[in-house]
């Protein structure tokens, strides 16, 4: 196929849509939650509506994938259930054909016929309730945590409605019903699962905003559903509670202890690996490698320093820093250095927390032993050097959600500021699942991970 043939990329087009702008949410009396029936009315003079129901129609129509705000991250969403729909979704994120997808619901009803089989008392009869469906080990999980971020892996049926692609020719899938109104409204009114991904090009940090997205996919989708900033920040947590014991298939927004308060979840295991497995994944984001922003990534246990910088200066002259609970600026400046900072530094749109960008001047005495491999003289002789590093630095917080919630941002930001290597103060991952999922997230995006 020649150039003249090949298809023109698409005009990506960003929609605003404010959940509280689109109408109301009206919930049946038994319930009076998203786990009961329920329905929205929507409201006929708001923009916010129109957008709406543009994502919704292209998901039931030309079947293209909309990217859309959840309170974990953005997600690429398409039918689950339309083989090309979710092709669609495939080829714009450029994803491996074997890393399965999750499926997102709104409502029980909707999950009763996705697990449609051809033995037994059909699932969307009124005489079958959820309990006789869904597998007992999940009933608390889902009373406890959905909508919210938590995925389940559940048998696929014989016959399922879920198009192959969807499970990466698996015998189980994972699905949730997110917490976020505005998703929640988007699959209500499609009418069927949608089958979401990261809205992230395969192995980058996911989105957290719309931003983000359209720094990855512009031109490879369509629509983008702009709902604002995601509220967590790292994806759902996955369990797969159809083994003995069960077990935690990846870290999320759900902690172990609180799954373990759960009947039938008190010795819920660990069964990830927080590096790249070699395996076929059991869920999203356990084979390949992800997160990864493209300067290099080093994890940092202990404290920052000038000297810890200049280890890694044979990788760039400039240098990203993300701070958590205790690096500070200061720790970087030496007797006789120069500290200049960059006061017109760009902020770009959806960043985690302000740059703060400076340079170090430094004259340093190199000689052809010189452990840290910096500009060695060519004669072997020791030579005077003149290093002038340049350093942009994002302060997440002392605190684990927030630091979760601006991971993401955090190496994006870096990245767009041109750094060639970023260092990430570690976190203690035993302090609970949150920590543990960032902790998680950022072992499959680095590169090396090294004590100061």
């Amino acid at each position: 196929m020649d150039s003249a043939e090949q298809k023109a990329p698409f005009t990506t087009r960003v929609l605003p849509v404010d959940a509280d702008k689109i109408g109301t949410f009206i919930f049946n009396e038994s319930s009076k939650s998203f786990l009961g029936d329920w329905d929205i009315r929507l409201s006929e003079d708001s923009q916010d509506t129109v957008n709406l129901l543009e994502a919704v129609n292209q998901l039931q129509i030309s079947g293209g994938p909309v990217a859309f705000p959840t309170e974990t991250v953005y997600g690429l969403g398409a039918d689950a259930t339309r083989s090309d729909a979710v092709a669609g979704i495939y080829a714009a994120k450029q994803r491996p054909a074997d890393n399965p997808l999750i499926v997102h619901i709104s409502s029980l009803g909707q999950l009763r016929k996705l697990l449609n089989s051809t033995t037994g008392p059909q699932p969307d009869s009124p005489h079958v309730t959820d309990q006789q469906i869904i597998p007992a080990i999940y009933h608390s999980l889902i009373s406890r945590f959905w909508p919210g971020p938590l995925t389940i892996l559940l048998p696929l049926p014989k016959l399922s409605a879920l198009a192959p692609a969807v499970t990466g020719s698996l015998s189980t899938f994972g699905v949730r019903m997110p917490s976020s109104r505005l998703a929640l409204a988007l699959i209500h009114l499609v009418g069927i699962p949608i089958a979401a991904p990261s809205a992230n090009a395969s192995t980058k940090p996911s989105p957290t905003t719309a931003a983000h997205v359209l720094h990855d996919l512009s031109g490879r989708i369509e629509l983008i559903v702009d709902g604002g900033p995601c509220k967590i920040g790292v994806e759902s947590t996955v369990v797969d509670g159809l083994t003995v014991p069960p077990v935690i298939l990846r870290p999320g927004g759900i902690s172990i202890d609180m799954l373990r308060q759960c009947p039938g979840w008190e010795d819920v295991a660990v069964g990830y690996k927080d590096s790249t497995e070699t395996v076929a994944p059991r869920a999203p984001g356990m084979k390949y490698k992800h997160y990864s922003p493209r300067a290099k990534v080093i994890l940092v246990h202990g404290q920052l320093s000038l000297g810890l910088v200049n280890q890694y200066l044979r990788l760039g002259r400039k240098v990203g820093i993300a701070k958590t609970k205790t690096w500070e600026d200061k720790n970087l400046v030496e007797p006789g250095q120069t500290v200049m900072k960059d006061p017109t530094l760009p902020q770009n749109p959806g960043i985690a927390r302000p740059l703060c960008s400076f340079t170090i001047n430094k004259t340093t005495t190199i000689t052809s032993s010189d452990e840290t491999g910096i500009g060695q003289p060519p004669d072997g002789d020791a030579a005077t050097h003149a290093d002038v590093i340049s350093v942009s630095t994002i302060n997440l917080g002392i605190e684990t959600a927030a630091i979760a919630q601006g991971l993401f941002s955090a190496l994006r930001e870096l990245d767009l500021a041109g750094v060639d290597v970023i260092l990430v103060e570690a976190i203690s991952e035993t302090e609970d699942d949150v920590a543990a999922a960032v902790m998680n997230r950022l072992r499959k995006a680095a590169e090396t991970e090294t004590m100061s």
